[in-house]
Order: structure tokens, then C-alpha cells, then sequence
């Protein structure tokens, strides 16, 4: 059973920072998964593309906007993928979902991936 589980998220002050976490488990073996992307949906918007890490050539894709503030990374051989996020605005207020792609290498687009987890929501309020 593919298990895309983020936890990490919650109710942080603007100009904190936040550590999210997917786990991942029961992927298929064929094709492989080595691409984990982590999306966000904040209220009354689209779905939008963070942040991405490919065990393929360790590609990576930061959104533009947020080079800076948000870094991932994959460890436990890419059991689990973080994204960190720093100086955190009210503008990142959203849901957070990370999901996995059969392709080589990062996407912004999310219907490359096939799984996604239920998300984690990310609150930034004073």
C-alpha cells in the first residue's frame, strides 16, 4: 500500500520557520518513484508546486519566489523528503501535500504524480 504521510505543520508566527516531513512507504518498484515533489493550496487558490528532489542526477527545483526561504532535502534513501521553510509570511498560509512522480526528474506539474499524501496544514498568523 503507497503511503504519502507530511506531518510538521501548524500554526507558526510570521518570521518563524517550519520543518515539514513526508514519509514514504509502499511505492511501486516498477516504474520507480524517485521523484518527490511538495505542493501547497492556500484558501480560495490553486495548487501550486514548491519544491522537488529527484534521486535521478539529485535534481531539485525550488519555486522561484521562494529560493531562499525553502530547501529540500531526502534522506533514509529517500524514505523520507523534508522541506524546510524559513522567515515564514502570512502568504504561506496553505495546505501542504508532498507527492511522488515516476518521472526522472522534477515537475511543476502536478499531474505528473501519481500519489499524494493527505496534505498538512501550515498556518502563519500573529
Amino acid at each position: 500500500q503507497v503511503q504519502l504521510v507530511e506531518s510538521g505543520g501548524g500554526l507558526v508566527q510570521p518570521g518563524g520557520s517550519l520543518r515539514l516531513s513526508c514519509r514514504v512507504a509502499g511505492l511501486p518498484s516498477s516504474p520507480t518513484y524517485e521523484t518527490i515533489g511538495w505542493f501547497r493550496q492556500a484558501p480560495g487558490k490553486e495548487r501550486e508546486a514548491v519544491s522537488c528532489i529527484s534521486s535521478r542526477d539529485s535534481d531539485t527545483y525550488v519555486q522561484d519566489s521562494e529560493a531562499g526561504r525553502f530547501a529540500i532535502s531526502s534522506d533514509n534513501g529517500g524514505k523520507t523528503v523534508d522541506l524546510q521553510i524559513s522567515s515564514l509570511k502570512a502568504e504561506d498560509t496553505a495546505v501542504y501535500f508532498c507527492a511522488a512522480s515516476a518521472g526522472l526528474y522534477c515537475s511543476k506539474n502536478e499531474y505528473r504524480y501519481d500519489y499524494w499524501g493527505q496534505g498538512t496544514r501550515v498556518t502563519v498568523s500573529s
